[in-house]
């Protein structure tokens, strides 16, 4: 299926170039669970649920963890390219593997269109251009990048990760001297006894705080991409845990932390809807070039989402066409390694995403790009139930044990399944968030039919096969 035979001491079972290092990996990793949703989306959640956000982050992250354990003693077990798809199709069903690979396509199509017309709108704040013109310039380049080595998509990665976490750190380290030295316009108010004194660690009540669990949770939508990088990992089997065991602490400083010392500094009751947490702690603390800064790194997370929809968009769309789920083209792989087809056909529509929003920027665009966070779940909800059929087989001897076996599974499992159960009835409570919910259905729908018709056309797409 690879249009030339490399040196397979540097190719995957699945004829994939093993080019991302472990340098690579880590900020991979991190960069999945910071994104737009904390430089920007923080914001109306500290507006709804005051410093008891601190707390949501928390418990989520926590759920995170465990949802990183579970796809991490997946991938122990047997680290392949189409990841969490392909551990659906084997411990679930072909039919479950399917829906995932398409649904998980889809989220990093949407989301990819989102992120790059995001991009086009940052970038207004410096230039005068249409923004049309931003997005297909962006597009262009990550889609090259994308087609000349995995080694550069990781490359990127890297450096858009590590403005996301320079700027992190110094947002905490500037807000960590003013607490101690009192320097800046904020330095004679700035306290940690804003954390309980305006209102109460819970202002709007426990009730308010648990409707901000969905907005957190979106937040943290795409750290499992780490998995879809396990066919093209140098050592995916000492690279991969490391990357995974850093979840929590990544979680605790760039989540909980920042949270902390932002919130010190600045009561909670100065943040509103819309306005990034990090421009408005700027502002009070006088520092004038903080609009700028922030806008620059929201830029480099939203070219990193959408960098990130290029790499996996191409992978599961080859996944599928490996496992008679998807047409036959899109395994053809280019000379280094790269699934050429299936990556094009993605930023295509990407393209004509763009197209679609900057015409008819309106509802009906609106209710596509709520279908991310959903579907986003639907790929965690996989890995758990996946883990959990895993698990047990391995208990039972039926099949090898992971060398990275999730701790307190399949109990953490379960507990995971419950929260995000919680989280999708608490969007359906929510009516700004219920519109999430309505194309789950639909698709579901589209889904089913095309499973039916691909399995009376070519029997062998529920029929599963293993690889790697």
């Amino acid at each position: 299926m690879t249009s030339v035979q490399v040196d397979k001491e540097n190719t995957s079972e699945e004829g994939y170039e093993r080019g991302l290092g472990s340098r690579q990996i880590q900020m991979i990793a991190i960069g999945g669970a910071i994104g737009t949703g904390l430089f920007l989306g923080a914001g109306k959640g500290i507006s709804k649920a005051g410093p008891s956000l601190i707390l949501a982050y928390a418990i989520a992250g926590l759920v995170i963890f465990f949802i990183m354990r579970a796809l991490g003693e997946l991938l122990m077990y047997r680290p392949v390219s189409g990841s969490f798809s392909e551990y659906a199709r084997e411990f679930i069903g072909p039919f479950a593997g399917f829906v995932t690979g398409w649904t998980y396509w889809l989220f990093w199509v949407v989301t990819g269109i989102t992120e790059v017309t995001a991009a086009a709108a940052y970038m207004t704040y410096w230039f005068d251009i249409p923004q049309w013109v931003s997005a297909l310039i962006f597009t262009v380049i990550l889609y090259g990048a994308n087609l000349i080595s995995v080694k550069l998509f990781g490359e990127l990665e890297f450096w858009f990760s590590m403005v996301k976490v320079t700027a992190i750190i110094g947002m905490i380290l500037i807000c960590a001297g003013i607490l101690t030295i009192g320097f800046s316009d904020a330095g004679d108010t700035a306290s940690v006894t804003h954390l309980w004194s305006d209102g109460g660690f819970f202002p709007h009540g426990v009730g308010e705080s648990l409707m901000t669990l969905q907005m957190v949770m979106f937040a943290f939508l795409a750290v499992e991409l780490v998995g879809v990088t396990a066919g093209e990992s140098k050592d995916p089997k000492t690279v991969l845990p490391k990357a995974i065991n850093t979840v929590p602490w990544r979680i605790a400083v760039f989540y909980v932390g920042a949270l902390i010392m932002i919130l010190s500094v600045v009561p909670w009751t100065h943040f509103q809807p819309g306005v990034s947490p990090f421009v408005a702690a700027f502002e009070k603390m006088g520092l004038a070039a903080g609009a700028g800064i922030v806008n620059f790194v929201v830029l480099t997370a939203a070219l990193s989402s959408c960098n990130s929809g290029m790499y996996s968009t191409g992978r599961m769309l080859r996944d599928l066409a490996l496992n008679n789920q998807g047409p036959k083209l899109f395994t053809r792989l280019t000379s280094n390694g790269l699934p050429l087809v299936g990556t094009t056909f993605s930023a295509a529509l990407m393209m004509v995403g763009v197209w679609i929003n900057y015409q008819w920027p309106g509802k009906a665009f609106d209710y596509v790009v709520s279908f991310a966070t959903i579907s986003g779940m639907w790929a965690w909800i996989m890995i758990l139930v996946s883990q959990i059929r895993y698990r047990a087989k391995a208990d039972r001897g039926e099949l090898p044990r992971s060398e990275f076996r999730a701790p307190g599974a399949p109990y953490t499992s379960w507990f995971a399944l419950a929260f995000i159960g919680m989280v999708i009835v608490l969007m359906g409570i929510d009516k700004d968030a219920r519109i999430s919910l309505y194309c789950a259905p639909l698709w579901a729908l589209i889904l089913g039919v095309a499973y039916l018709v691909l399995k009376s056309r070519n029997p062998e797409a529920a029929a599963f096969k293993k690889r790697g």
